[in-house]
């Protein structure tokens, strides 16, 4: 028997349409396609994403420079409460489709697994049950004092605890914040801090 897709709370932003096939095949609701760098000179689409956005949107791109530079650009026309950023993790592959690796050598959205996409979408799915808490918010001053910024070696550090928590080593403190909270992940980052930097 074929498995119920899940319901996303959320419309979500995707870069193609791949990144679309592979998500509807698991989840309903309303997925955009960003269409690459099209998005840059698509006032239409622009307006409709956000219109689609009044109440939350989901943005998921690939963990790329491409991805990165789409990533920023919704940040700038959308405004930041709205926004839940999602981060694919690094994995290094081609998608079937291709014929040799992206320039970077790491997987988009459309060559993850089913059961990732599920991971990192799941907190923003109905029926959702699991540790997801964000009663508790990390702050920039618990970052700094963790040395994840401000010292010789914080982006070190930075990377890997990214690294760890699944998420792309490159993220600014900014967006690795922003992600931890987003998705209810203080109590592992307070469990990385306690057992790798004592």
């Amino acid at each position: 028997m074929k498995e119920k897709k899940k319901r996303l709370l959320y419309p979500i932003i995707v870069e193609g349409k791949y990144d679309k096939c592979a998500l509807s095949s698991i989840f309903s609701g309303l997925i955009l396609t960003l269409d690459g760098f099209g998005i840059f000179n698509s006032k239409e689409k622009q307006a409709m994403i956000k219109k689609a956005a009044e109440n939350g949107i989901i943005v998921l791109t690939d963990s790329d420079g491409g991805g990165r530079q789409l990533r920023s650009f919704m940040s700038g026309i959308l405004p930041p409460d709205k926004i839940k950023h999602v981060y694919i993790p690094k994995i290094e592959g081609k998608e079937r489709r291709k014929t040799k690796k992206s320039r970077e050598g790491f997987l988009g959205v459309e060559g993850m697994k089913p059961e990732v996409l599920f991971e990192i979408l799941a907190p923003f799915t109905e029926d959702f049950e699991g540790d997801f808490d964000c009663s508790i918010k990390l702050t920039a001053a618990d970052f700094y004092l963790d040395g994840f910024t401000g010292g010789e070696n914080s982006g070190e550090r930075r990377a890997a605890l990214a690294e760890h928590l699944s998420m792309p080593h490159d993220m600014g403190a900014k967006a690795l914040i922003s992600a931890i909270n987003l998705l209810g992940l203080y109590g592992k980052y307070k469990e990385y801090v306690n057992s790798n930097l004592q």
